[in-house]
């Protein structure tokens, strides 16, 4: 029962929390039309947000465009309220969201998160012109990376920006982008300084791997390799010279990921052999493998307690029903895939 409670508590917690986003965000809207931050003293809404309120940079970008979005779309408001749409994919919405497709376009973005919505972005409104090549960035030291980024800081510090008297007033932190108001007179918006791109020279090495999105199909994937992948990957594409030649890095990768899909392994072969017989108690058919393994579509079926499956891709195996050792049969009924125990 305590459970029970808690769940009902912290559903009750998320839903007030989501009414409350979307109020704030409507305040902020008509705050915005109103243009009230320049009787503060700020230069656009974002110097508000992140001066007066104290929300980081990223925070105050998220709202400040969701605010702009507010006020051009007001349907955006319900799902907000209801958890449909969250705050981190609505940057990527307001790429594509025109008056013409919203109908269509929005619903797209429902239950989206940061990543998945940069993919449906890529996929509405393609890059033009996307390159393909293989480039090869040498990472710097920990070391000179930090001293980098202190040279920047100091020149970000010693930065001042004075507005003229005919144009708008620019924070050092925010460049100027085309935009427009409730009302129609155009005017500039902001972006934080964080969305700018490190660059090699200035960042630190990155430990994880990202794929960003740039059409429907293709993806820019940035990852940390060492030199010794780079030789592996240089003899695997003079080893497939004859049947590849040319081969870009992308094909050469391919074609290992392909190899190391393991289907013969899983018994997923084209044209299987019969079955034949075993003494081995523990032995498990290959047609019962691969039937399993296309049933179950090489996802883990253990059951969960609040319905459904686990549906995991990692670590999986051949799991028993009714196990082995009380005499559970290798068949395709008491044979499912699981998760690999142990380390």
């Amino acid at each position: 029962m305590t459970s029970a409670r808690d769940s009902s508590r912290l559903s009750d917690l998320l839903r007030r929390e989501q009414s409350a986003m979307a109020d704030f965000l409507v305040a902020l809207a008509d705050f915005d039309r109103k243009r009230l931050w320049v009787d503060l003293g700020h230069a656009s809404l974002f110097s508000f947000l992140h001066r007066e309120l104290g929300l980081s940079a990223g925070a105050a970008h998220y709202r400040k465009t969701a605010a702009g979005l507010v006020q051009r779309f007001p349907e955006i408001v319900e799902p907000l309220r209801d958890g449909r749409l969250c705050i981190t994919s609505i940057v990527e919405l307001a790429k594509v969201l025109t008056p013409e497709n919203r109908a269509e376009v929005l619903p797209r973005f429902f239950h989206r998160s940061k990543r998945e919505a940069k993919a449906v972005s890529a996929e509405i409104c393609p890059a033009e012109a996307v390159p393909r090549r293989d480039t090869v960035t040498a990472v710097p030291s920990a070391a000179a990376a930090r001293q980098a980024m202190a040279a920047r800081r100091d020149d970000d510090v010693a930065q001042t920006v004075t507005p003229g008297p005919a144009g708008p007033s620019f924070q050092p932190d925010e460049t100027p982008a085309a935009a427009s108001t409730g009302s129609g007179s155009p005017r500039p918006t902001f972006q934080p300084v964080e969305t700018r791109a490190p660059t090699a020279a200035s960042a630190p090495a990155a430990s994880r791997t990202t794929a960003e999105p740039l059409t429907a199909d293709l993806r820019r994937l940035h990852v940390t390799v060492s030199r010794r992948f780079l030789d592996k990957l240089e003899a695997a594409r003079a080893a497939l010279s004859h049947s590849h030649p040319g081969a870009s890095a992308e094909n050469i990768l391919e074609v290992g990921l392909d190899l190391a899909a393991q289907a013969k392994r899983k018994a997923l072969v084209e044209k299987p052999r019969k079955a034949r017989p075993s003494a081995n108690p523990d032995h498990v058919p290959a047609n019962v493998k691969r039937t399993v393994w296309l049933r179950d579509g090489g996802r883990c079926q253990w059951r969960l307690d609040s319905g459904g499956i686990c549906g995991s891709t990692l670590r999986v195996e051949l799991d028993h029903v009714v196990p082995r050792a009380r005499g559970g049969p290798s068949t395709v009924e008491n044979t499912r895939l699981g998760i690999m125990q142990g380390p």
